[in-house]
């Protein structure tokens, strides 16, 4: 009888969170076929099998290749394959073309895991000769990293599942399609003072680097709305010709509108569109003339548009032009922020990463995260805009006030809405 080894209370932790985590991804990919997961449907995305590799590559270069002794990587031609954009690490496979690699399979894709995550639950339960200060922080920053690419596996593959005209679930719902839920209350608007105010993480407790230091920042007195812009809201901003009007949009944002065609959210299907008659039964709607008709595509598949759900599947010049259109403006991410604890607030995370009016920018102070990690968020902060929150696909407990999302302005395949501000 062999038996287990004593390890750390700490090491024990972190090993059953590694193996927690690790399974959710593989719990994720299980409702996908072996297609589902070869598919890249646009350069911006990735094929759910990369993610499950590129994972495992993370823990495989960054903790086992350094820090494991006698460790014997799994193939060594997998560094080029699922290389992300490490620079530092040498070549890799060209991003738009992760949709070409039908080989490895998803069984040697899963293979590659069982033996990366039996070195590291090895590493994990050492006896002695353990580098705590060096490991810990490497295992909590690729489990993070993990579940930045468990949203993504999820967010990727609906795209890809939208490119099919069948509009095929993900997953289906267990509950009815239709809700009948009551009219959504109206947007109260929550007065915040202007000021001083502390932003950033704080405290002994992981954080990406871009989400530090903590530092001041001044706002202006403004007000914020108690709650996220829902379908209904929206329908009234698309009735009222929203994406005819030029005037509400930014100019990059009128030229999107012109150049592919926008007329609603990305994954809104429009009462006469031809794939609502793909087996899909149009139910009654009873809640308003904008509403009446309209089907949204998710993770569950199509179903009648809910007025009361958050919008979502927004770009950020959606979201600006909205927001010019009720008289509004979207938060800065240091006024969201320092909302967050504001009496009356409600669907701050677990809905849809909301656009703010920030650009990706360093904070003051701002030292990228040591070694390889370095390349993680720093090289990225041009170009960009900060999106807050976290959304339905975020995985549990990943999201904190300080996170900082981002995205460039045109993106509309994350679950991005919005939330209203104004001036006072």
């Amino acid at each position: 009888m062999t038996l287990s080894r004593p390890i750390t209370q700490a090491a024990g932790a972190l090993r059953d969170k590694f193996r927690e985590v690790r399974a959710m991804s593989l719990a994720l990919a299980a409702p996908l076929s072996a297609e589902d997961q070869c598919i890249q449907s646009m350069p911006d995305a990735s094929p759910t099998k990369w993610h499950l590799a590129h994972t495992t590559w993370f823990f495989e270069t960054v903790l086992l290749q350094p820090h494991a002794a006698g460790y014997q990587a799994f193939d060594p031609r997998f560094h080029y394959l699922f290389n992300s954009y490490y620079e530092a690490l040498g070549p890799r496979h060209p991003r738009p073309h992760r949709g070409l690699l039908t080989r490895p399979s998803v069984d040697e894709v899963h293979a590659y895991r069982r033996h990366v995550d039996e070195a590291v639950v090895a590493l994990l339960e050492e006896e002695s000769g353990l580098d705590w200060s060096a490991i810990e922080p490497i295992v909590t920053l690729g489990l993070n990293h993990e579940q930045q690419h468990q949203e993504l596996l999820l967010t990727d593959i609906l795209h890809a599942l939208s490119c099919n005209p069948l509009l095929p679930a993900y997953k289906p719902a267990s509950g009815p399609a239709l809700r009948l839920a009551a009219v959504p209350p109206a947007v109260r608007w929550l007065s915040r003072p202007g000021g001083v105010v502390e932003v950033g993480h704080a405290g002994s407790d992981f954080s990406f680097d871009n989400e530090t230091p903590r530092h001041q920042a001044l706002v202006q007195p403004y007000a914020i709305a108690d709650r996220l812009v829902n379908c209904g809201d929206y329908a009234q901003f698309i009735a009222d010709g929203g994406y005819q009007r030029a005037e509400l949009w930014l100019s990059d944002g009128w030229a999107a509108v012109q150049a592919h065609g926008w007329r609603h959210p990305a994954y809104w299907l429009a009462p006469d569109d031809p794939r609502l008659g793909l087996g899909l039964q149009q139910q009654p709607s009873q809640q308003g003339a904008a509403v009446a008709g309209w089907h949204v595509f998710g993770l569950h598949g199509v179903r009648p548009m809910e007025a009361d759900a958050p919008v979502a599947q927004l770009s950020f010049y959606e979201a600006a032009a909205y927001a010019e259109w009720a008289g509004a403006r979207l938060p800065t991410e240091f006024e969201w922020e320092a909302a967050c604890d504001a009496p009356g607030i409600s669907q701050m995370t677990g809905h849809v990463w909301q656009w703010t009016r920030s650009s990706y920018d360093p904070y003051p102070g701002f030292r990228p995260m040591p070694g390889i990690a370095a390349e993680y968020n720093g090289k990225f902060m041009v170009g960009q805009l900060v999106l807050r929150g976290g959304s339905v696909a975020t995985p549990a407990g990943h999201a904190r006030p300080s996170y900082r999302n981002f995205f460039p302005p045109a993106a509309r395949w994350q679950f991005s809405g919005l939330r209203l501000a104004k001036d006072l």
